[in-house]
């Protein structure tokens, strides 16, 4: 029988496994990626800018891992196909998708512009639909089932004050989560939703004024905002085959209670 330790490195080894993970280049999703990287799995970061790729990379590098750069545009579906093309000439295979690419605003909604409302909806609602699409469909005719992560966001569960085009476009990565888990599960594509609470970010530290802060603050218990390295952990529950073999169209939220409070 395995020991105790070699039980759960097995459990969570991803070796032998290819990550994509779309938003690699982000705090949150470069985090994940740099998690995927250290149980075992080569970890392709997918963004626009290589620079913001370079020190993610160094340091997988660094640790032992596995990973490279590519440059795609999460919202445009020929874009989204030539980079499953490009992994799987130069991986061989694809296991893991992150769909995480976003984008935030914080316009008054009578303010929000139809430009606006667009941008945030083709990154964040059409770019996950792309992503889960394309590569899903690698997945389920592959046949060895498969792991795909969309980003949520606590906003998709309870629609949260002055991001209105972000609430409504994380509901729906929500829901379509969901549906796809159903749709793909006898093919055993494993569909869910990793849910963030606050985590500051380049996309939200433009709406954390003081008094935004001292809100959020109010409503966590733990008093305190999460950092990237705590979603590693979900992530990497998500990811593996041998460890949540059974969990899809599930919502793994990682918020320090922020779901839980009421009054």
């Amino acid at each position: 029988m395995s020991t105790p330790s070699g039980y759960l490195t097995s459990l969570y080894s991803l070796a032998g496994k290819v990550a994509v993970v779309i938003g690699g280049t982000g705090e949150l999703c470069g985090a994940m990626s740099e998690g995927l990287a250290a149980a075992g799995a080569e970890v392709v970061l997918v963004g626009r800018n290589e620079e913001k790729a370079a020190p993610r990379l160094a340091r997988i590098t660094a640790a032992g891992g596995k990973g490279y750069f590519l440059s795609a545009e999460a919202s445009e579906k020929v874009a989204l196909q030539q980079l499953l093309a490009t992994v799987l000439g130069r991986s061989e295979r694809v296991d893991i998708v992150v769909n995480g690419a976003g984008v935030n605003s914080a316009t008054p909604f009578v303010d929000i512009g139809e430009d606006e409302f667009d941008r945030i909806v083709k990154i964040n609602l059409k770019g996950v639909f792309l992503g889960c699409q394309i590569f899903g469909k690698y997945l389920v005719d592959r046949g060895q089932g498969g792991s795909i992560i969309n980003l949520g966001s606590m906003s998709g569960i309870v629609p949260l004050s002055r991001v209105f085009t972000y609430s409504a476009t994380k509901a729906a990565v929500h829901n379509l989560s969901k549906n796809l888990a159903r749709e793909w599960a006898p093919q055993r594509v494993r569909v869910n939703t990793l849910v963030p609470g606050f985590f500051p970010a380049e996309q939200n530290r433009k709406i954390l004024s003081p008094e935004r802060v001292a809100s959020i603050m109010g409503h966590t218990p733990m008093k305190r905002f999460g950092e990237a390295k705590e979603l590693v952990g979900a992530t990497l529950l998500l990811a593996s085959d041998a460890a949540s073999g059974f969990i899809t169209g599930s919502e793994i939220v990682v918020d320090g209670g922020y779901h839980a409070m009421s009054i």
